[in-house]
């Protein structure tokens, strides 16, 4: 029985000589599964147990930044571990490379099942964040043109209409989920990035409000309204993108 240690980041080959009939525990963090194609497999938590064997994993990835543990246990580990004083073993990244690729199962499903798994419930989460964000603008759209706000645009002279505001946001808000989907699909930090994008972004919408050339009244409520749909859709897909990698 040895037990793998990977720091916050760390990645180490999966040892094929070693684990081919071996049984991987996580007994503290989190540990993601590199598929053999390079792809990000699932996320497993303290207390999942997979074998090394079957479904073409090349390698361990800690995703997080809390150091994470593996521990490893094989048939003649097993054995060895009621003769040995000292059973287990603290294993080094050099200990553990190797350019042979073992294949490693989390239970039944495969890392394809489960990634298409957290893809679609992302995708729900971001469409039901979008309903909910077209309403909330809708709604304060409404609100602001029943205390006087004309939402007049001087080119033309025509007021943005009620539905014009659900469009917007449904479009501004379905580029959001898109970005999220991809950077959960590719990427090990996906809420981070997630974040450190989406701020950046809903400024740079605030732009065309800015540059209009309406009257203040109606550009302060347009802004505002850039501010209700981000207030509902970052905080709702960061939390999502948490629960299932950070």
């Amino acid at each position: 029985m040895r037990t793998l240690t990977l720091r916050g980041g760390a990645r180490v080959a999966v040892v094929a000589t070693r684990w081919h009939h071996a049984l991987g525990v996580v007994t503290r963090g989190q540990v993601q599964l590199e598929l053999r194609d390079g792809e990000p497999g699932p996320v497993l938590g303290r207390g999942a147990g997979f074998w090394f064997r079957g479904t073409g994993v090349r390698a361990l990835r800690n995703p997080g930044r809390r150091t994470a543990q593996v521990r490893i246990v094989t048939p003649k580990a097993t054995t060895a571990t009621c003769r040995s004083a000292h059973p287990v073993r603290q294993f080094t990244e050099d200990d553990m490379t190797s350019t042979n690729d073992t294949g490693v199962g989390a239970g039944p499903a495969s890392g394809r099942t489960s990634r298409t798994h957290r893809l679609r419930g992302l995708a729900v989460t971001g469409f039901v964040a979008t309903l909910a964000a077209m309403a909330a603008t809708t709604l304060a759209a409404a609100l602001a043109q029943a205390v006087g706000v004309d939402f007049e645009i001087p080119d033309g002279g025509e007021r943005i209409p009620l539905p014009g505001f659900a469009v917007v946001t449904g479009f501004l808000s379905g580029v959001g989920v898109v970005i999220a989907v991809a950077l959960l699909r590719w990427s090990t930090r996906p809420a981070t990035r997630f974040l450190w994008s989406a701020v950046p972004l809903t400024a740079i919408s605030m732009a065309p409000p800015l540059l209009a050339g309406a009257d203040t009244a109606s550009t302060i409520a347009l802004l505002g309204l850039h501010l209700v749909a981000a207030s509902v859709m970052i905080p709702a897909l960061v939390r999502n993108l948490r629960t299932r990698t950070d």
